[in-house]
């Protein structure tokens, strides 16, 4: 392994550490008054955070310790796993809605959204079908109409629970997969223009995405309505100036910002730390990205590259929508900011991603084969100790 990537790894555990960290703090400043309110406990938000960046640190720890060839074994059965937890969803008693969207699941206590793991499926499923074809990626029939039914149908499950963000997210991310991979540009830009009439029927046909065209136009057109979330917003981030307000000092997340500790907690951050907290934030999700892309670009085997490229991607692209629509540059979407957001299944599978990118950038030797869906990987030993990724012997 290059002394590079070894640096790239470092870099990467180190800014996904700060993301959680200040993930943790900023739920605990956003969720103080409501959980002490609802609950006389006002850690309770926090305490719970907390418990799922451990269940995600043992994620990680998994992920970094298996070879990530191993995925390419189970990802037929995996994208099967995804496809029925999307269907889950419709069956009464397991399937949870809330605010007119149904995508939750809730078992045995634990409710979680299948969206936030279907997505990663879908990448180690590409990488592997990708990777297997890649002496005939330029072949319509072979590669680009299967791998593109794929996407589509796992795009419209999501869409119809309704999500769309999540669905553009699975479609963005494949489609750039299909293209670092080899396939035709072409075919791509064909298909994006065919998309547009579908992607803009939908957008007309259902009000309230209409609503939130309107409201991105125009907010002020309905303060109290359809305009009230990103208006609240702005006023955060306005009131929050080059340093902001304090941290627990904020006023917005008093019953006036709505989705406080999810969706909009980057408003939160905008407002108590001010533009210095939200331009490092942007920072760090950089670093994120272009370690990523350092130990894609890094990596010997074209599954490899095709498995980091579409996690780094998935999880970059999350991040920075969220940011753009807490900021007015993008309509409304329901997507949380990873690592930072309230919630178990987002912070859970994006720490379980990240043990995936640090075992691919944790190998070195010839690359592995793979044959009759059978692990051969001659010459490959992982990074030890785990936690000196720095050590180059």
């Amino acid at each position: 392994m290059t002394i590079d990537t070894r640096h790239s790894l470092a870099a990467l555990l180190v800014l996904v550490a700060l993301l959680v960290g200040v993930g943790l703090l900023l739920v605990y400043s956003s969720s103080l008054v409501h959980a002490g309110e609802n609950r006389a406990d006002p850690y309770f938000l926090l305490r719970r955070q907390a418990i799922w960046a451990g269940a995600g640190l043992a994620a990680f720890i998994f992920a970094f310790r298996l070879d990530y060839h191993r995925w390419r074994r189970f990802s037929l059965p995996l994208l099967f796993g995804g496809l029925v937890l999307l269907l889950l969803l419709y069956i009464p008693g397991v399937g949870r809605s809330a605010g007119g969207a149904r995508r939750w699941i809730s078992l045995g206590g634990f409710t979680f959204q299948p969206s936030e793991i279907v997505k990663y499926i879908l990448v180690i499923y590409l990488a592997d079908f990708l990777s297997r074809r890649q002496d005939r990626l330029a072949d319509f029939r072979a590669v680009f109409v299967p791998a593109l039914a794929v996407i589509g149908l796992f795009s419209l499950l999501v869409l119809v629970q309704p999500d769309m963000g999540s669905a553009l997210s699975i479609v963005l991310v494949g489609l750039l997969m299909l293209f670092v991979s080899g396939a035709r540009l072409g075919h791509l830009l064909a298909l994006g223009l065919a998309a547009l009439p579908a992607v803009a029927g939908m957008v007309l046909k259902a009000g309230y995405r209409r609503q939130r065209i309107l409201s991105f136009l125009d907010p002020w057109r309905d303060p109290q309505g359809s305009g009230f979330q990103i208006i609240q917003s702005f006023i955060a981030l306005g009131s929050g100036g080059w340093r902001g307000v304090g941290l627990g000092a904020g006023r917005q997340k008093l019953y006036y910002l709505p989705a406080a500790t999810t969706d909009f907690i980057y408003s939160v951050l905008g407002e108590e730390l001010g533009f210095l907290g939200t331009s490092s934030v942007l920072l760090l999700f950089l670093g994120v990205l272009i370690c990523g892309y350092l130990i894609a670009s890094s990596t010997p085997d074209l599954y490899g590259r095709l498995l980091t490229l579409g996690v780094t991607f998935m999880l970059s692209l999350q991040a920075f929508v969220n940011m753009a629509v807490v900021c007015g540059l993008l309509p409304t979407k329901g997507l949380p900011l990873p690592f930072i957001s309230y919630g178990g299944s987002n912070l859970i599978v994006s720490l379980l991603v990240v043990g995936i990118i640090g075992n691919v950038a944790s190998h070195r030797g010839r690359e592995c084969l793979y044959r009759d869906r059978k692990i051969a990987c001659e010459g490959y030993r992982p990074l030890k100790p785990l936690m000196n990724p720095w050590r180059l012997k």
